[in-house]
């Protein structure tokens, strides 16, 4: 099925992939057949040394209005199986991004709800329109927040800050979300994309393998103790010196020049 038809549009240029949803109409909310084609691109990329980083973003109004639920509330369910759909789906996807070996940048150009806000918030660097904001919306639905809202909000907020916007369900604009730290940078919506380029060709430049394992680090490092955190950092450290850009790295520090890293 091309990519065009389940409403995602994806192109690598100089080592970056960027993915677009694209079904504005629906402010690019996610079908499952769209859902497990982004899990597909996230993990062909983590793999794929000719991508060295990502941008994800939408196309309208929307960055992602969450799951598409139209049709669902005649579903007949068995017990067991809204977890597993949650398991093999929404919770697949945000594992696909926090688990890629590249940098992700979610280049958020409108409203962010439900999924579509977690979504954003897994990937490793967030920027924002002006106009963009985010909507922790279950609970204006009757639901418990799913796709891994409750870990994902109280390690960047606090649990006080996360629960307020579960039990509230209120919109959160760009410039609140960048001052309670779910957002780098807000920006003018007409240099969203500009400024989403320049940080991917900078990381897509950078040295990759290093950037895994820092990512890695960082994101294991909330669940570690001290000695476990202490202890993988040694390790990450003694593998990255095995790669041909950590040797470029100190070459160039010797010589007195820039590094010209090769994702190696």
């Amino acid at each position: 099925m091309p990519m065009t038809d389940i409403g995602i549009d994806h192109e690598v240029r100089d080592h970056v992939a960027y993915v677009t949803l694209s079904r504005p109409e629906s402010l690019n909310a996610l079908t499952p057949p769209l859902r497990d084609r982004l899990t597909e691109l996230f993990t062909a990329a983590s793999a794929d040394p000719g991508i060295r980083a990502l941008v994800l973003t939408g196309t309208g109004r929307g960055f992602c209005a969450g799951a598409d639920l139209r049709g669902t509330g005649t579903v007949e369910r068995l017990p067991g199986d809204v977890a597993r759909v949650l398991r093999l789906g929404a919770q697949r996807l945000i594992a696909a991004v926090l688990d890629c070996e590249k940098p992700v940048i979610a280049a958020v150009n409108g409203t962010a709800a439900g999924l579509g806000a977690h979504l954003a918030l897994a990937c490793d660097l967030v920027l924002a329109a002006e106009s963009a904001r985010f909507i922790e919306v279950f609970v204006r639905r009757g639901l418990v927040p799913d796709a891994g809202g409750a870990y994902l909000l109280p390690r960047l907020l606090g649990p006080q800050r996360a629960k307020e916007l579960m039990f509230f369900g209120d919109a959160l604009p760009a410039a609140d979300a960048e001052r309670l730290g779910l957002v780098n940078r807000v920006v003018p919506d007409d240099d969203l994309q500009k400024t989403a380029h320049a940080w991917a060709t900078r990381l897509a430049t950078g040295p990759t393998r290093a950037l895994a394992l820092t990512k890695h680090l960082v994101n294991t490092s909330l669940e570690a103790d001290r000695a476990t955190a202490f202890a993988a950092e040694a390790w990450a450290q003694e593998i990255n010196m095995t790669t041909q850009d950590a040797q470029e790295g100190l070459r160039a520090f010797t010589e007195r020049r820039a590094a010209q890293f090769r994702g190696r």
